[in-house]
C-alpha cells in the first residue's frame, strides 16, 4: 500500500513529543480525538485511489464515525496512527475492514421499483426463449438488489435459463449477501406474493428474520469486483444495474467506469443507473430510453 503523505510523519512527531515529555499517547484518546485536516485529506486521497470514491468535505463526520471504532479496537490515539497500522504487515485484514466501513451504503429490496416494472414489462416480455438472460448487479451491497432481480426473473422466466451476477468492493457485505438472511423488517418492501414464494420465515431462534429460498440463492453468483480496476471476464450481459454508486465518483471516474462496463453489454442490452444519476456527458456508447434507463444500440 502506498504511503499517505504527511500521516506517518505526523504520527511519529506526536509520539516523539509524548516520549520527550516523559509520557505516552493514551490508548483511549480515540474516544475523544478529532480527525485533523491533514488526516482527513489523506483519507480522501487513499479512498479515491483504491475505490474511486470522491469524498466531499461534508463527509468528515462520517469518516470519523465509521473509523473511530477501529481506533478503539486497536487502542490508537489518532487517525494517523491507524493509517500507519494499515501500511504495516501485522494486520493484513484491516485494509479490507477500512474499505468496507467507508464504502458500505444503505439499500433495500426493490429499491426504485420502476426499474423492476420496466425489467418485467419491457425487457423480459421481449426476451427470446432459449437464450440465457444474464444480469449484473454491479454494486450489490448486502444482496437486496440482486435478490430483487432474481425474484423478478424467477417470476417472469420461471425455471428457464437465467442468472444473476452480483458484485461489490466490500467482502464483508458480500458475505452477508451470500447468506441471504435478513431481519424481518427488511421484508416490508418485498411484494407479498414474492415474499411468500421466495422467502422462508424464521422460527424458534430465528424468529423475526427471513431467509432467501436456497433455490433462488443458487441462481445468484457473488464475487468481489472493484469497478475502477480491470474487470474480470464476465461474458455477455443483457442488463447491468449500476445504481446509486456513481454519485460517489467524479466525472473522470464515471467515464472510466462506464467505458469499462459498456462492452460487457450485448447489442440491445440495457443499463440502469439510480434515479438521481445520469450518463449525460459520461458516455455516448449508451442511448437514453427514459431517465435512468439506457440501451446499447
Amino acid at each position: 500500500m502506498e504511503a499517505i503523505p504527511g500521516l506517518a510523519s505526523q504520527t511519529t512527531e506526536r509520539r516523539r513529543a509524548a516520549h520527550a515529555a516523559g509520557g505516552a499517547v493514551s490508548p483511549h484518546a480515540s474516544l475523544h480525538t478529532a480527525i485533523t485536516e491533514q488526516e482527513f485529506q489523506g483519507i480522501k486521497t487513499w479512498i479515491y485511489q483504491v475505490a474511486g470514491i470522491n469524498l466531499s468535505n461534508q463527509k468528515r463526520a462520517l469518516v470519523m464515525g465509521r473509523l473511530a471504532q477501529r481506533l478503539r479496537h486497536h487502542q490508537l490515539a489518532s487517525y494517523g496512527e491507524y493509517f500507519e497500522l494499515l501500511r504495516g504487515s501485522e494486520h493484513p485484514g484491516e485494509l479490507q475492514i477500512a474499505i468496507d466501513l467507508l464504502t458500505t451504503n444503505e439499500t433495500h429490496f426493490f429499491r426504485e421499483p420502476k426499474h423492476f416494472d420496466y425489467l418485467r414489462e419491457k425487457i423480459l416480455a421481449r426476451h427470446t426463449p432459449g437464450r440465457t438472460f444474464r444480469v449484473w448487479s454491479a454494486a450489490s451491497s448486502s444482496g437486496e438488489e440482486p435478490y430483487s432481480i432474481a425474484m423478478t426473473l424467477a417470476e417472469t422466466l420461471g425455471e428457464g435459463s437465467w442468472e444473476v451476477l452480483a458484485s461489490d468492493l466490500s467482502s464483508r457485505v458480500l458475505d452477508r449477501a451470500r447468506n441471504g438472511h435478513y431481519a424481518m423488517a427488511r421484508a416490508k418492501t418485498i411484494p407479498r406474493p414474492l415474499l411468500q414464494a421466495y422467502c422462508l420465515k424464521g422460527v424458534g431462534a430465528q424468529e423475526g428474520t427471513f431467509l432467501i429460498d436456497p433455490k433462488l440463492r443458487q441462481r445468484v453468483r457473488f464475487m468481489q469486483i472493484n469497478l475502477i480496476a480491470k474487470l474480470p471476464e464476465l461474458g455477455e450481459l443483457d442488463l447491468v444495474f449500476l445504481r446509486n454508486v456513481m454519485i460517489y465518483f467524479d466525472m473522470a471516474t464515471k467515464r472510466e467506469v462506464v467505458t469499462r462496463i459498456a462492452p460487457t453489454l450485448r447489442s440491445g442490452g440495457h443499463m440502469f443507473v439510480g434515479h438521481s444519476e445520469s450518463l449525460n456527458g459520461v458516455s455516448d456508447a449508451l442511448k437514453v430510453v427514459q431517465p435512468s434507463i439506457y440501451r446499447k444500440p
